[in-house]
């Protein structure tokens, strides 16, 4: 990309060049062309320089990226703004919170903003899913993870068919036996079981008597 706009920086040169050089040369054939030549290149030049300076940010799997949360979606998944003045979506690795119509949807998504929201968040990079979000552990200052967090505060499920983590998993057991969050029923469906059921075109908007604690 920068080799491009280099090229099209030294065309634009030249041709800027010979237009000044022509109007002193008193040809209007000349100029109409030289003048044609300049109005196609500067709108392809400007887009070119657009371009380079507003292009994503490149994140691999592996890499630390800090920035700050403007957003949380819910949850399990935040925006991050990161250098450039770019935002990308994290998708929490390891955990699974209640989808939006379930038990404990609104308390997980307002629980992980008290976490996060506003605040510096460093995020190691695990992998990509389908729906072009990062997966990563995500770790505030202090060093707390937050999946961890969620999970402690019975506000998520230990997400096992893409995660071992032998810590969530425990958190997750202390967090059953303390009755705490979306705990306090004995078996609460699981997202993954009501997305499950929304792709074969079962509603499940009738599965769920959600009261207020459970907002």
């Amino acid at each position: 990309m920068i080799a491009i706009r280099q090229i099209f920086s030294f065309a634009l040169y030249n041709i800027a060049g010979q237009w000044l050089a022509n109007l002193f040369l008193h040809d209007p054939d000349l100029q109409r062309r030289q003048s044609m030549k300049f109005k196609v290149i500067l709108p392809v030049f400007l887009l070119i320089l657009y371009s380079c300076g507003n292009r994503d940010t490149v994140v691999a799997k592996g890499d630390r990226v800090t920035g700050k949360v403007v957003s949380v979606i819910d949850g399990d998944t935040y925006d991050l703004l990161v250098k450039r003045r770019n935002t990308i979506r994290i998708r929490m690795e390891g955990i699974d919170a209640p989808e939006r119509g379930m038990p404990f949807y609104r308390a997980a998504k307002n629980y992980l903003g008290e976490l996060c929201l506003n605040k510096t968040v460093t995020v190691q990079i695990t992998g990509k899913d389908g729906h072009n979000r990062y997966l990563g552990f995500s770790y505030l200052k202090d060093g707390s993870e937050l999946g961890q967090e969620m999970i402690k505060a019975g506000l998520a499920w230990h997400f096992t068919k893409y995660s071992s983590d032998p810590v969530l998993s425990k958190l997750e057991a202390q967090a059953r036996r303390g009755k705490k969050g979306l705990w306090i029923d004995k078996n609460p469906m699981a997202p993954w079981t009501n997305r499950s059921l929304h792709r074969q075109g079962v509603s499940t908007k009738d599965s769920f008597n959600i009261l207020e604690h459970q907002r």
